[in-house]
């Protein structure tokens, strides 16, 4: 039977001036369908063309026939008709919500139709738009409590892509290209952002990035890695999909990868730090403002799988641990003097390397914290502490001898802070969030 299409079309006034905040298309069922049991959640990564059928469809039966919303800020009702009757999976609604300012992302109705959502999608467009309107407000808090609590799959494509990692290229000052980002990795437009936003599980310490059939997209990639590193000391982990390609993360962190490959190259990459490399201190050879970037560590400082999509998706790896995968291969990637090199590499055995474990012994309580937080470290021993910003900005910086120590963060701002210890056990960071 045809399922007969009505789209409904709201608008809203800004509460702070006479201009339009949003515009909302409705199509499907306007009573809230109330899904049991709860769904089990899911990410769908998209690189950034047309989406692909088969992962937007393993996206749609996570929502177990509930009510999909639609964000983006720009663009109209493009996904309604698609999602609602093109796919073949059920589904009680598809609204899309587009934010024409940031006063929208507090209007009542807005914040309700993301409360009752079982599948929110984020369009492309521009993700410091993104960041800028639903960073810090109503809107990324009753995502991120929909993502812990209620079992909602999120996906995004391009910019919604983009903006799914714990660590997100913004684009507040534009957007970068490798060149101009491997030349000068401190260039103003490469703005690594690790500000609290969307949580998604398997996602907490990785940067993402989109359009990936452009060759120019490796290099700043690597770059997005090496500022992290350098500045937070996490080995951050990158996820980059070409334009037709899908990643779909289930509950367990099992990420299959969606395509029309072999009929075309359609890849998607799962890039984390060298684990032969046990050194924790791999830090880039040259990282200078003004200099071309160096991180090389003869050509294996970073592990690349190579993933085709398929219709089927029956290629993936497994985000669980970052070294098992099937239908894909690996690679090496580095800069060296500013040039990005790729080249085959063995598959990796990290099993042997204790690397950070060292740190699973540490304790900090209370985090988040209000104020002080105290970290218990299971021995004493010298360590170099520090503490910096989400932006990198060092606050605290200090040489201890003991086996606990207190952070005062009561006159800073909320937001997340760093903690990075060096040992003569190696180098660690961990996350520490001031409420």
């Amino acid at each position: 039977m045809k399922r007969i299409l009505t789209t409904i079309v709201f608008f809203s006034c800004s509460l702070f001036g006479f201009s339009q905040s949003y515009t909302s298309y409705f199509t499907g069922s306007m009573t809230d369908m109330i899904v049991s049991p709860t769904p089990p959640g899911g990410i769908c990564l998209m690189g950034g063309a047309s989406e692909n059928d088969e992962a937007m469809k393993w996206f749609l039966n996570r929502a177990y026939g509930g009510d999909v919303l639609v964000i983006r800020a720009s663009g109209s009702n493009g996904y309604n008709n698609y999602l609602y009757a093109s796919l073949g999976v059920n589904v009680n609604s598809v609204e899309t919500i587009v934010f024409n300012n940031s006063s929208a992302a507090y209007d009542p109705y807005v914040l309700e139709r993301i409360s009752k959502a079982e599948a929110i999608w984020m369009a492309g467009g521009d993700q410091w738009n993104y960041v800028s309107y639903w960073r810090n407000t109503p809107v990324d808090s009753l995502i991120n409590d929909a993502i812990a609590n209620r079992g909602i799959v999120i996906g995004g494509t391009s910019a919604g892509m983009a903006v799914q990692g714990g660590f997100y290229f913004s684009a507040e000052n534009g957007t970068v290209t490798s060149g101009t980002a491997l030349q000068d990795p401190f260039n103003a437009n490469v703005t690594v952002d690790s500000a609290s936003f969307i949580k998604n599980n398997y996602l907490e310490d990785v940067i993402t990035d989109t359009h990936y059939d452009n060759p120019d997209r490796k290099g700043r990639h690597v770059v997005f890695l090496a500022h992290i590193f350098q500045n937070y000391g996490i080995e951050a982990k990158g996820i980059a999909c070409n334009e037709y390609t899908a990643v779909c993360i289930d509950e367990n962190g099992q990420a299959r990868v969606f395509g029309e490959y072999p009929a075309y190259d359609e890849f998607a990459y799962f890039i984390a730090k060298n684990c032969d490399l046990n050194d924790n201190s791999t830090i880039p050879e040259v990282y200078t403002q003004g200099s071309p970037l160096t991180w090389d560590y003869s050509g294996t400082v970073l592990r690349a799988y190579k993933v085709p999509g398929t219709m089927t998706g029956v290629n993936s790896f497994n985000l669980g641990d970052w070294e098992t995968g099937s239908g894909g291969e690996w690679l090496y990637w580095s800069v060296n003097a500013g040039t990005f090199i790729e080249t085959t590499a063995s598959a990796p055995d990290c099993s042997a390397n204790t690397g950070e474990l060292w740190m699973d012994e540490m304790d900090i309580f209370p985090n988040p914290t209000d104020g002080v937080a105290t970290i218990e470290f299971g021995s004493a021993e010298t360590r170099a502490v520090q503490v910096q910003s989400a932006r990198g900005v060092v606050l605290w910086s200090e040489e201890i001898t003991g086996s606990t120590l207190s952070i005062d963060l009561s006159s800073q701002r909320t937001g997340v802070y760093f903690l990075t210890i060096q040992s003569e056990n190696g180098r660690g960071t961990k996350k520490l969030i001031k409420e």
